[in-house]
């Protein structure tokens, strides 16, 4: 069981005072900017990256891409990135947090310089698979220390270069492994070919996402159903802008459903690879209405939401909010498709289940989802597991019971760090 926790350190999620009338801006995407600087560190001239993210996760990146010999300056007009200079040989350590991105896709980096760098980071970063990745860059020519864990800490020993060339691959716990390979694969001497083996990677749209963004610095990806090529290039793009993050935004367009009324969400862009743009088409399933056009994503809830069966595979980020909305559904409800949230911040399905119940609803961790049957909501702490998702979740509970104690806000920091402000602005 969780450990109890203080007064201080938990937020009462307000409940909503009727059917809303909001506005809201949410930041830049984590997932395009940690992309962003990976292959703004491998340019060969200077990135400008505009609206980024700041949060815990892209501090972290813009400390790696630095502790790697890049430069990152923070500006008016965005933050500038400097490529790394493969210069020195005295050993350097990249501090990981509990990122993922920053874990899987900077130590291909690290094998492009001469010097050994050291990972580490949270308790719950060591946790986190991250074998498949470690043994395909060995396949392509690093020296990797981990001591047989599989898992941070770990040492990359850089021997001033990447072979790269072909490789297996077996990317079913996170479409992360996949994507470290292709951002690193222009500043591999034979570029990177990869085969996937093994059940599919989770999270299709984050696969395209990462190709999407190869293609705007210049390489030029290729791929044939389950194999992936991007040959060496020579990376350049000056000036790049980064979208709003849609699955931070999951929250606030759900909380019409929950709460009538209507919420706006400025800069949805008409057209992304974002997997939080499945929302708007969740939205219509579940009776609600989402409308985009040229300012944005317009949501108008009812107030009720019927029982639903949702397969989230490729949006399995989404899980936690969506949870929670369909805690307070007409009927039960299943999700499915997303066993590898065992191995997200927390084991999200096991944590949802424990603290979905613990506050009335009936919920039950299934092998790939979760089994949902409306129950009553009552007050009680709701705890995060130090987990940005799990403080949304909490929130969307507030919407409709009253009592909700949200362990541990800051945690959502990781992606949003004015969260709780904006929640409130929304209510009020």
């Amino acid at each position: 069981m969780p450990e109890p926790v203080a007064p201080e350190n938990t937020w009462k999620a307000p409940v909503a005072p009727g059917p809303l009338d909001a506005s809201v801006r949410v930041p830049g995407s984590k997932s395009i900017t940690n992309r962003a600087y990976v292959l703004a560190a491998l340019a060969g001239e200077p990135t400008l990256v505009r609206t980024p993210l700041d949060s815990r996760d892209t501090r972290l990146m813009l400390g790696a891409v630095s502790a790697l010999g890049g430069g990152c300056e923070t500006t008016p007009e965005g933050v500038l990135i400097r490529p790394i200079a493969a210069e020195g040989d005295d050993p350097v350590s990249v501090v990981l947090g509990n990122a993922g991105t920053v874990a899987r896709f900077t130590p291909a980096l690290a094998g492009l310089g001469a010097r050994a760098v050291r990972f580490d980071g949270d308790e719950a970063i060591r946790r986190r698979p991250i074998a498949p990745l470690l043994d395909a860059l060995r396949r392509l020519g690093m020296e990797i220390d981990d001591d047989g864990r599989g898992a941070p800490p770990f040492t990359v020993r850089g021997q001033g270069g990447v072979r790269g060339g072909e490789v297996e691959l077996d990317s079913s716990a996170s479409s992360q492994f996949l994507s470290a390979l292709l951002l690193a694969g222009p500043a591999f001497a034979e570029g990177v070919t990869v085969r996937l083996v093994g059940d599919a990677p989770p999270s299709e749209p984050h696969i395209a996402m990462t190709l999407d963004l190869l293609r705007r610095f210049g390489a030029a990806p290729e791929r044939d159903g389950t194999v992936f090529h991007v040959p060496p290039a020579r990376l350049s793009c000056p000036d790049y802008t980064v979208e709003p993050d849609l699955s931070t935004a999951a929250p606030f367009v759900v909380a019409p459903a929950l709460t009538g009324g209507t919420v706006r969400v400025g800069g949805w862009p008409e057209r992304t690879t974002q997997p939080g743009d499945w929302l708007r088409g969740l939205l219509a399933e579940l009776g609600q209405e989402a409308q985009l056009d040229a300012d944005g994503l317009t949501v108008t809830g009812t107030g009720r939401v019927p029982g639903a069966t949702l397969d989230l595979h490729e949006v399995g980020e989404l899980t936690p909010v969506i949870a929670a909305l369909l805690c307070f559904a007409d009927g039960p409800s299943v999700i499915s498709g997303v066993a590898h949230l065992r191995g997200h911040e927390t084991d999200r399905l096991a944590a949802l289940a424990t603290e979905l119940s613990a506050l009335g609803a009936e919920v039950a961790d299934t092998e790939d989802g979760l089994r949902i049957t409306p129950a009553p909501v009552h007050g009680g702490v709701f705890h995060t597991y130090d987990d940005h998702r799990l403080v949304m979740a909490g929130a969307v509970l507030g919407l409709r019971a009253a009592g909700i104690e949200v362990e541990n806000p800051a945690t959502v920091g990781k992606t949003f760090p004015g969260f709780v402000d904006a929640w409130a602005g929304m209510l009020a």
